[in-house]
């Protein structure tokens, strides 16, 4: 059986804490999929699912077992439809741990996924999308925060 992984997010930008999680989850899974959320109505100005695709399917243009697709609605119907048998999830605090804690139970419960938590690298804990949208908003170039091929 092929273990396969799912990563999901809205990925608004793709940082290099996503990045991260990305490459220290790829050696638990034959296949990992990165899933770009394609209806999220908190998120209007969000930039379209196919330009986060695009930027992140090239980013990994070279990984085979790394697949970048759209998804809409449940991360645990997702997770069904490609296969997969976990999903990873990355948390930086707290907080994080605490939310995800919750989705995790719903995830076994209704669906049947398992989910791991991959601890942030302490050196990238502050790095988030909400953030760098945000210096990004003051004139403040970001790019050092987002990952190079």
């Amino acid at each position: 059986m092929i273990k396969t992984g799912i990563f999901v997010g809205s990925f608004n930008p793709f940082t290099i804490g996503h990045d991260s999680i990305v490459r220290r989850a790829l050696p638990l899974f034959d296949r990992l999929v990165i899933g770009v959320v394609g209806d999220n109505v908190h998120k209007p100005d969000m930039p379209s699912a196919e330009e986060r695709i695009k930027v992140i399917s090239d980013l990994y243009a070279d990984e085979q077992r790394i697949v970048v697709k759209a998804y809409h609605g449940l991360a645990m119907d997702f997770a069904k439809a490609e296969g997969a048998q976990f999903i990873v999830k990355g948390v930086r605090t707290v907080s994080d741990f605490e939310y995800e804690q919750w989705q995790a139970d719903f995830n076994r419960r209704l669906g049947g996924i398992e989910t791991i938590l991959l601890y942030t690298e302490p050196e990238l804990a502050s790095v988030s999308s909400s953030a760098l949208r945000e210096l990004s908003h003051f004139g403040v170039d970001v790019t050092a925060f987002l990952p190079k091929k």
